[in-house]
């Protein structure tokens, strides 16, 4: 079977990604990850406001030893935090250990940084850079358009600035986000993740505190992914690549007959263990042996909007087929 797909413009042997996730950072995982039959794989992603908050840590460790002798300023010799360049090393390293293409992760907070770095990562040697790109909304005037623009333009340089391709992972807040993806594609992208999964935080009753969990995907998390494949698919020359959610080769199937190039994974992988990659691709070979098909080409977008008679499937939004038919839930789940 032919499972080969084109993700960013290049051809990947199959449409399985690692996302980006610290289970990278391990030479052994890369490797075994690539035996397990993993197409791509992203790098954790490089957060420009780690390294700030890691720079102004190393200051204050360094600052302590200062002042504690008339004579002597400090004990301890000018040492400087590394900024990015631990990151850059590590790009390195692991593109020498794989053969399959290496991804690399961005998210910045200024303008000259997101473009700085974006170059930087290109040296080391990456295939594509995946733009992380999220602004969390703190402050009631914070303008909806003027975030958009922002990011538009920061697009604009970085694809001015690099040749290696570029994908945009978004997160499904925006109030339209086909008019944002065809906008970012007008602007240069080739790709798009969807969607972005964060971080929330969680209340801690006993001590009244905010913690923060391990936020994994659970199963059938992907059918926002999917309702925005379906729509997308036909609509755009820019890879769609679906993500969160997808634990299993049919749940990758789901995804393609939408109308996904590639999707995704990492929950998974921490949860049942990166033998999880080879038993994905033998359940889509399985679903697509079942079904007759030889490439992914036989059935991608077969059940997009663009292909189906329902005009209306995927802008349902509401339970209307519960509401007119509302006994046929309790035959499912049935009241005791």
């Amino acid at each position: 079977m032919d499972l080969r797909t084109t993700y960013m413009g290049i051809e990947l042997k199959n449409p399985v990604i690692i996302g980006a996730c610290n289970l990278v950072s391990s030479r052994n995982n890369l490797e075994k990850m690539q035996r397990a039959g993993a197409a791509a794989i992203v790098y954790r992603s490089l957060f420009e406001e780690q390294l700030h908050l890691e720079n102004l840590e190393f200051s204050e460790a360094i600052d302590e030893f200062g002042g504690r002798h008339q004579e002597s300023g400090s004990y301890m010799p000018a040492f400087e935090h590394a900024g990015p360049k631990e990151y850059i090393m590590q790009l390195e390293k692991a593109k020498s250990v794989l053969d399959i293409p290496l991804f690399a992760s961005l998210n910045a907070v200024y303008e000259e940084s997101w473009v700085e770095y974006a170059k930087r990562i290109e040296e080391a040697g990456v295939d594509g850079i995946e733009l992380n790109f999220y602004v969390l909304p703190s402050e009631m005037d914070s303008g909806a358009f003027e975030v958009l623009d922002w990011q538009i333009e920061i697009l604009k340089k970085i694809k001015k600035a690099i040749d290696i391709p570029v994908a945009v992972k978004l997160s499904p807040y925006y109030s339209n986000p086909l008019q944002i993806i065809a906008r970012m594609e007008d602007a240069g992208a080739e790709a798009f993740v969807l969607f972005n999964r964060f971080f929330q935080p969680d209340i801690d009753l006993e001590k009244e505190e905010l913690v923060f969990p391990y936020n994994l995907s659970g199963e059938n998390d992907y059918r926002l992914a999917m309702r925005f494949a379906g729509l997308l698919y036909n609509n755009l020359d820019a890879s769609i690549c679906s993500s969160n959610g997808i634990y299993t080769g049919y749940d990758v199937a789901k995804l393609l007959l939408a109308g996904a190039d590639a999707v995704q994974v990492v929950s998974t992988v921490y949860k049942n263990g990166i033998g999880q990659i080879n038993l994905i691709i033998n359940q889509l070979k399985a679903f697509m042996e079942s079904k007759g098909y030889e490439s992914l080409d036989d059935f991608r977008g077969k059940l997009s909007k663009a292909k189906i008679n329902d005009p209306f499937a995927y802008n349902r939004a509401q339970y209307i087929d519960i509401l007119m038919n509302s006994r046929d839930i309790f035959k499912k789940y049935p009241i005791i």
